[in-house]
């Protein structure tokens, strides 16, 4: 009942109607990322998934990370799992080939993150990292940071990792007060802690390389004064061997609702030797540019998050609702007890979340295929385009994936009844681990801010507003003319919110009353446009060819989950609306002790 089925027909349907890879493959540098080729790797990354990955992860919640002589000891299982990881070259899909990385699109590597993602979140988060310090080395390190340190990174076997908090700091990274001394041959000397370091140490890899915000000397303060340091566990000697131990020493380790396999450390640099030696990325006082680039990354892979264990949990739902036995649903025969999966609530919350994943798969797939059109499309023009949509989109997939990652979760144990609310039914689980998508990376009260602040008047809106007016689209078939209306609908009611805020710029607290909101309203109606889109794509391809895989009873499964996603999860953006516009009057009209908060 706990195992785990790679959605590979989901994913399949994605990548080529929703979202669809051919876009991308025909590109040059991605000619031989082929329909044919990722068909192939995502069987054997779904099996890789089920098979090596997805068994650790009720063991590794059990075990747990623990420090043991100064250092952090993974769970048993783990070990053999990230050996065969690294030795598959999972992790290499997606980065440059020149430093031994397979060159795919972004999208396709979205995919098999997916795969391993939903097999075991807890163990995910390594390769998350890694991959995110990858992508900051190859914007901004220089030639000979790469030489040394990419190449094995993009294997795993190094890891990275990313230090930003104190515990003076959360998300106020300006705050940091991390120091980094010059000390004359171009390395640094980096003192202070950081907390939160997710795989800030472990024994899955024998080297980690820590991105390190700190300040210089010089600083100004705030965020303008922030610097990145390289300050790898191991100095690294001139021929690419590992030299001696750098100042870098986990603390403790934070007793978590969830991830428990996933070691969340505090990090102490430089307590012993007068500090750890580090080297400077690119020039000074330009670290958060730097580091927004590995936390976008992030960000979108915390989305995938949110996506992947709401998947698990619904397999999870969806299995035991077919073999758990009580009462007689309706139309069953006398005397017999119905599966539960024939009681209509039970069968709404199944539909719904099925739906709704349909959805989170097509926004986080759409935002990687806008990030790899921003670096890979051919004129400067389809760039920017899809820069603006891929900025547009990364607030909203962390987000709202991480917010409905928690609910549908949350259901799935609801489906179980009081079953699931004890541990040895294993879905608790998914809902702890879950609890933390929505917070790290920056919580999502602070992704709708940059949304609502930053992102939508940075073209007055002309992005949302653009996407908007092509959400509907013009060759329904009459299979699905009833589904034109309330898409129609939700529309309007997001481009008279998006008017509403843009028209506000004098007002910031009624912008920011309605972020969070908004953020929800613009996902859901855009994510649900996408799924529309490719239902239509699919019918075509359907009268078209006698495609595999397109089959009347494929067609009509996906017809019911998207009508399912416009008539009963849709609606509530008509709800949200005029929250969206509400303003902040009420919430400023008594002060927090006359309010009773």
């Amino acid at each position: 009942m706990d195992g785990y089925r790679a959605p590979l027909d989901d994913i399949r349907f994605t990548l080529e109607h929703v979202v669809p890879l051919s876009t991308l493959s025909a590109l040059p540098q991605f000619v031989h990322a082929d329909g044919d080729t990722l068909a192939a790797l995502l069987e054997e990354a779904g099996r890789f998934a089920e098979e090596v990955v997805a068994p650790t992860n009720r063991d590794g919640d059990g075990e747990g990370a623990r420090i043991e002589h100064g250092g952090v000891v993974t769970p048993a299982s783990f070990h053999s799992a990230y050996e065969r990881y690294v030795a598959s070259g999972w992790g290499a899909m997606q980065h440059p080939e020149e430093h031994g990385g397979g060159g795919f699109p972004l999208l396709a590597a979205t995919a098999v993150k997916e795969l391993i993602t939903s097999a075991n979140m807890a163990f995910s988060l390594n390769p998350l990292l890694t991959t995110g310090a990858v992508h900051l080395l190859t914007h901004h390190g220089s030639e000979e940071q790469k030489a040394r340190y990419l190449p094995r990174m993009v294997t795993g076997e190094w890891a990275g990792t990313m230090n930003l908090t104190e515990p003076q700091a959360g998300s106020d990274v300006g705050a940091v007060t991390a120091r980094a001394e010059p000390i004359g041959d171009g390395r640094y000397r980096i003192t202070g802690q950081k907390i939160y370091i997710t795989y800030g140490d472990h024994d899955l890899s024998e080297q980690i390389v820590h991105l390190v915000l700190a300040r210089l000397p010089d600083a100004p303060p705030g965020t303008k004064g922030i610097s990145l340091f390289i300050v790898p566990k191991f100095l690294v000697e001139d021929d690419g061997s590992l030299g001696a131990r750098n100042d870098v020493q986990v603390v403790s380790l934070e007793h978590k609702l969830g991830i428990h396999a996933s070691p969340t450390c505090v990090m102490a640099f430089g307590e012993s030797e007068g500090g750890a030696i580090g080297e400077l990325v690119g020039d000074p006082h330009d670290g958060m540019r730097q580091m927004f680039t590995m936390m976008n990354d992030a960000r979108l892979g915390i989305g995938l998050q949110g996506l992947a264990i709401a998947e698990r949990a619904a397999q999870h739902a969806e299995a035991y609702a077919r073999d758990r036995l009580q009462g007689r649903a309706p139309g069953a025969a006398p005397g017999a007890q119905s599966p539960i999966i024939d009681h209509p609530d039970v069968r709404r919350m199944l539909l719904e979340s099925r739906a709704t994943i349909d959805a989170m798969r097509a926004l986080c797939y759409e935002n990687a295929r806008a990030i790899d059109l921003a670096l890979h499309a051919p004129d400067e023009d389809a760039r920017r385009h899809g820069q603006r949509i891929a900025d547009l989109l990364t607030p909203l997939s962390k987000s709202w994936c991480t917010d409905l990652g928690v609910e549908l979760t949350s259901t799935a144990l609801q489906v179980f009844g009081g079953m699931g609310y004890v541990e040895e039914t294993g879905v608790a689980q998914h809902l702890r681990d879950a609890r933390i998508a929505p917070i790290y990376e920056g919580t999502n009260g602070i992704q709708a801010i940059d949304l609502v602040m930053r992102k939508l008047p940075s073209d007055a809106g002309a992005t949302v507003l653009s996407l908007l007016d092509d959400l509907v689209p013009d060759d329904l078939p009459s299979e699905l003319a009833d589904l034109a209306d309330p898409l129609a609908r939700a529309r309007d009611a997001a481009r008279t919110a998006t008017e509403a805020l843009l028209s506000r710029g004098d007002r910031p607290l009624d912008v920011l009353a309605g972020a969070s909101p908004y953020l929800r309203l613009l996902s859901t109606v855009l994510a649900t446009g996408l799924v529309v889109r490719g239902l239509v794509a699919a019918h075509a391809a359907a009268v078209d060819s006698a495609l595999p895989g397109l089959g009347p009873d494929v067609l009509a499964a996906r017809t019911l989950r998207a009508r399912v996603l416009v008539t009963r999860v849709l609606p509530i953006v008509h709800g949200l609306a005029p929250v969206v516009t509400a303003g902040a009057d009420d919430l400023y009209a008594l002060t927090p002790d006359a309010a009773g908060v």
